[in-house]
């Protein structure tokens, strides 16, 4: 019997290497018996076709990646606890060796994070020897993947509300784990909104959290105080710059009562959250009882529900989204291999085929051009992909949520407007380049 190493799952820095499928661990045995470990190996990341009604992504998490990369390292007590398992019985002395002495020594080629990016483009290639490229294949697909998933409909979100609506990540609560919470959040404001609900999220990235009010304290002074108005009024009392969440009991009366306070001067109101009920005829009324205040939206809104709202001439001034920002249809990037010893390779798998060798992103205003790491950009093209760490030592300076922001924004605003649709957008024309469709066809 294996004999739990914790009272509770919990993550850190030291903990990252053991983050990972056992089939990575298998591999690399198997590679450190038969010779292979030491072979350069390049894989590359990409998704192979976007979400359902998804014209883009933005790539995201490269951060993270990096982190994890430059801290990754095995301990003496993880290796204990692998050779405890029986599982490894019979792997290889240099298995081990190779365990006690890992240090990712590899470079990484990747998308800025905020680039918009396609189906079959790489957002990050690792070159590296393959025992090193097999192992952090789980972490990266897990970070890369979610933040991209959440950036993607952040900017998308951005996209419909408009550059004047203030936008609210409030999916703690509805994340994946506390560790997707924090991915969220970063993601979220790095992808267009301003604020996020998540203390923690907050104060490591050097922003100020935002929120409201549950409905909880409400109906607790309403049980006990008498009043919905005393709910209002004791939470004044300490924020008084903070919104009120109006739609505990009686959306519409809540409003009037507020208005006829404001009116004689005892109160002051800032704002207002609608969380719940027919969130247009609400805010117009809201907007004609309380002219002056900004009312915000909640309760489970997504891009598609924004626009509507927006449609139907709801009178917001910004929206709380959670749910269906971190949760949702996922990008479901792969990681494959496609060179090792200098010599490419690929997948022929039905609906799972791959291009092989080292690639590049080719960018120019028209279209997208997929081809060899080894070809030159054609006139008016950009490379994508760029040097962010090499031989294991970071060259990517950390870059600020409005560099993020702003990037993501030129990368939305760039694309045609038929890719901007939030349904039924048209594919993004890339193509390969000649290159890249001969050295195919040889291997195939």
């Amino acid at each position: 019997m294996i004999t739990p190493t914790a009272s509770r799952l919990t993550l850190g820095l030291d903990d990252l290497a053991l983050v990972t499928d056992l089939y990575q661990l298998t591999m690399m045995a198997c590679y450190a018996g038969e010779g292979l470990a030491e072979q350069t190996a390049c894989f590359e990341l990409f998704v192979r076709r976007l979400p359902p009604d998804f014209g883009y992504l933005i790539a995201m998490g490269l951060q993270d990646a990096l982190t994890y990369l430059e801290h990754l390292h095995f301990t003496p007590r993880q290796i204990e606890q692998l050779q405890g398992m029986g599982l490894f019985d019979q792997a290889p002395a240099a298995f081990w060796q190779q365990l006690a002495q890992f240090k990712f020594t590899g470079s990484v080629w990747a998308v800025p994070e905020g680039t918009a990016v396609f189906a079959q483009e790489p957002l990050l290639r690792i070159e590296a020897p393959l025992w090193q490229a097999q192992l952090v294949e789980t972490f990266l697909l897990n970070t890369i993947n979610y933040q991209t998933l959440i950036a993607t409909r952040a900017a998308r979100l951005r996209q419909v509300a408009g550059p004047g609506a203030t936008l609210l990540e409030f999916g703690t609560r509805r994340a994946f784990s506390p560790q997707a919470a924090l991915w969220a959040a970063r993601a979220a404001l790095a992808a267009g909104f301003d604020a996020t609900s998540n203390v923690l999220a907050a104060l490591q990235l050097g922003e100020k959290p935002s929120g409201t009010m549950a409905h909880a304290l409400v109906m607790a002074f309403k049980a006990t105080a008498g009043t919905e108005d005393e709910a209002f009024t004791a939470f004044q009392r300490y924020f008084p710059q903070a919104p009120l969440l109006i739609d505990t009991f009686d959306t519409v009366a809540a409003a009037e009562r507020l208005a006829q306070q404001v009116q004689v001067g005892s109160r002051q109101v800032r704002g207002v959250r609608l969380d719940s009920g027919d969130l247009v005829a609400l805010s117009q009324t809201v907007r004609r009882l309380l002219p002056d205040i900004q009312i915000f939206a909640s309760g489970d809104l997504d891009e598609v529900t924004v626009a509507a709202l927006i449609a139907q001439g709801a009178s917001l001034d910004g929206y709380g989204i959670g749910t269906k920002l971190v949760t949702g249809n996922p990008v479901n990037g792969v990681y494959k291999l496609v060179e090792i010893g200098g010599q490419p390779t690929l997948k022929r798998s039905q609906d799972k085929a791959t291009y092989p060798g080292r690639k590049q992103i080719f960018r120019s205003v028209q279209a997208d051009r997929l081809g060899l790491a080894t070809e030159s950009p054609l006139t008016g093209e950009v490379p994508l992909l760029q040097p962010v760490m090499e031989q294991g030592q970071r060259r990517l300076a950390s870059e600020s949520l409005a560099q993020l922001r702003q990037r993501t924004a030129q990368s939305v605003q760039a694309l045609a407007p038929d890719l901007q649709s939030i349904t039924g957008p048209h594919p993004y024309p890339v193509t390969i380049s000649e290159s890249l469709e001969a050295l195919r066809q040889s291997l195939l």
